[in-house]
């Protein structure tokens, strides 16, 4: 790495900055290797298992890692050793790979922790050319909040896509070898074209967990070179006293590097957007550092700086936060953050599991035999009609069940009930289990359930080999079922419309749209703030009732559903608006009508704030 051209003479500006972090959405990482002696990096605790320095992933982890926060003098020269580093493990050696819902969750929860950089070397091939929902949302996410998301590109060898490297919005990374030629595993294609980059990748020196130094070959070790340089240029900015910009930083990475000297006898189309120059990326970032306004910059203190840059508040000293002018221990400078109780509020298809041969084969013994036609019928566990029955009138085996909630068919937490309300809380597990499985016609049927509840730390293994994360849940109250028919029933009577029959149908089928929609478009595994508020918005549906009344008086159409951090809230809230567009499908002249109510999820069960406001838009 030393070697890259530009990168000493960077090196001599900045070794980067604490202040900036770069997260590895990665497997875990052995961070007590010598290599990261001294940085400040930790893993992103009680997410999911922490399985410890061995295996295949956690191998890949530490390398990566290695690569990107090496520290100088030790075994590897890192590209950003002194920028601040946080690992989110979404690979588990349990299942030898990640899916892109463990992907989404990893980048999500990395923004949230303060990221500004986001190194993911993995993802996996697509056939359509596209992403799952989940994770490209949580890309979108990231260019919403103005986060970089840098990707390998695959190792395939292929004219293909690979998530989440082509989505819009990250920088995609080919790997090269010694001579600066692509290698023939490098994936390639028009998805990568306007957002890929070129990077060293073949034989890249890193750590191996426990002691020594490896060297790997791939796109996975070309990107987190990538991702450090980038760390490094925003620490320019940071030290310049301007308001570090990703976005900016992957655009100046872009419109630097090296086009493809079109007399090579490598396709051109093999190099993606070029190749990395680092003095080219330097050469615009500080041109655009000393294009600036001076009056326009913000505070140019250390503790302004690192504030307007870190989500984790840190000033630039290793264990230190400035609240209030005073210093304070944080928990995410150390090696191994102490987990936190994130709040969960999911939506999804409650389900259960056994999680081994034997807990099933206990459940088939006790089941009583069903009869069909007068015939008697074993008992058969993973029937939920006869697994209602049998919780039914033996409630206490509803504890030794795996209560999961899952989105397409994809558990993504599972539901354990805890405290003096535990048994209450699996009494009412058994009744929306009841009513998933009831009639679509009947009051009861519901289609989903919503689930608050907070993250314990720990994940269970399921029978199928999957590992999910545990959330909590103390109480019923906000546990329950979107029972569409008595709830669309229910939502237009507190709407208190006076449109009349034809209007209340409408008001009912929108509002049938409207939880679809969210559900299939913008489902999510709420664990951040904004998709709490979005999940609870499409729950509480009283919310939006009268909304929908007053859009469809108007002959209005719903165009978009948008969460957006509110800019008021209550001392130590989390607020979020959200808001509802809606148009005249038949007048495409007319204004659009905006309509925005406030939500709270600083608690485990979020909360709306205020009324209901509503304004035109041109």
């Amino acid at each position: 790495m030393p070697g890259i051209p530009g990168l000493a003479g960077l090196w001599r500006r900045t070794l980067g900055e604490e202040g900036v972090c770069v997260a590895v959405v990665d497997g875990q990482a052995d961070l007590d290797h010598p290599a990261f002696d001294g940085a400040a990096v930790s893993h992103l605790g009680g997410v999911w298992p922490d399985d410890g320095p061995a295996g295949d992933t956690a191998a890949h982890g530490t390398h990566v890692a290695s690569v990107i926060f090496g520290q100088h003098g030790g075994p590897v020269l890192g590209i950003a050793p002194r920028c601040r580093g946080l690992v989110v493990p979404a690979f588990s050696r349990r299942r030898g790979r990640t899916s892109q819902l463990e992907l989404a969750r990893g980048i999500e929860l990395a923004v949230d922790a303060g990221a500004l950089v986001i190194n993911v070397s993995g993802g996996q091939l697509s056939a359509s050319g596209e992403a799952e929902d989940a994770l490209a949302r949580a890309v979108r996410f990231c260019v919403e909040r103005g986060v970089l998301v840098v990707a390998a590109a695959g190792n395939d060898g292929c004219f293909c896509t690979h998530v989440p490297a082509a989505l819009p919005g990250v920088l995609a990374v080919g790997a090269l070898d010694e001579h600066g030629v692509p290698l023939a595993a490098s994936n390639w294609g028009a998805a990568y074209r306007r957002h890929g980059i070129m990077a060293p990748g073949q034989e890249v020196l890193g750590a191996r967990p426990g002691s020594g130094t490896v060297r790997a070959t791939g796109t996975s070790l070309a990107a987190p070179i990538v991702a450090g340089v980038a760390g490094l240029l925003l620490s320019l900015q940071r030290q310049a006293g301007t308001r570090p910009d990703p976005l900016a930083v992957g655009a100046a990475l872009l419109h630097g590097a090296d086009s493809c000297d079109v007399t090579s006898s490598v396709a051109c189309e093999r190099f993606l957007t070029g190749t990395l120059n680092i003095e080219g990326a330097v050469r615009i970032v500080t041109s655009a550092i000393n294009e600036t306004p001076r009056d326009s910059l913000p505070a140019t203190s250390a503790t302004a700086a690192s504030q307007q840059s870190c989500g984790c508040g840190c000033d630039g000293r290793k264990g230190a936060a400035v609240r209030g002018g005073s210093p304070e221990v944080v928990m995410s400078a150390e090696k191994n953050a102490a987990p936190v109780a994130h709040p969960v509020y999911a939506v999804g298809v409650l389900g259960y599991d056994f999680g081994s041969e034997a807990r099933r084969d206990s459940f088939k013994q006790l089941m009583e035999p069903a009869e069909a036609g007068g015939v008697t019928v074993p008992a058969n566990p993973y029937d939920p009609r006869r697994m209602v029955e049998h919780l039914t009138a033996q409630p206490s085996e509803a504890r030794p069940l795996l209560w999961t909630v899952s989105l397409e068919l994809t558990p993504i937490y599972a539901i354990e009930p805890v405290g003096p309300y535990a048994a209450e809380v699996y009494a009412l597990l058994v009744r929306l289990l009841a009513g998933q499985v009831a009639a679509p016609e009947s009051e009861e049927f519901l289609e989903r359930v919503a689930v608050p509840g907070r993250m314990s730390g720990r994940t269970v293994r399921l029978f199928s080999g999957q590992s999910v994360p545990v959330i909590e849940v103390e109480q019923r109250r906000g546990l329950c079922g979107w029972e569409v028919n008595r709830l669309t029933e229910s939502a237009v009577r507190a709407a208190g419309s006076a449109l009349g029959d034809t209007e209340d149908e409408a008001t009912r089928k929108a509002l049938r749209q409207f939880l679809t929609r969210v559900y299939y478009d913008l489902r999510n595994l709420g664990a951040t703030s904004r998709d709490r508020a979005l999940n609870f918005a499409a729950t509480n549906a009283f919310q939006a009732a009268h909304t929908f009344a007053t859009a469809l008086a108007h002959g209005l159409a719903l165009e978009s559903i948008g969460v957006e951090k509110s800019p008021f809230g209550r001392q130590d809230s989390d607020c979020w608006d959200v808001k509802l567009r809606f148009f005249d499908p038949e007048n495409t002249r007319r204004a659009k009508r905006a309509f925005r109510f406030t939500i709270d999820v600083s608690d485990t069960l979020p909360v709306t704030v205020g009324e209901v406001r509503d304004w035109a838009e041109p």
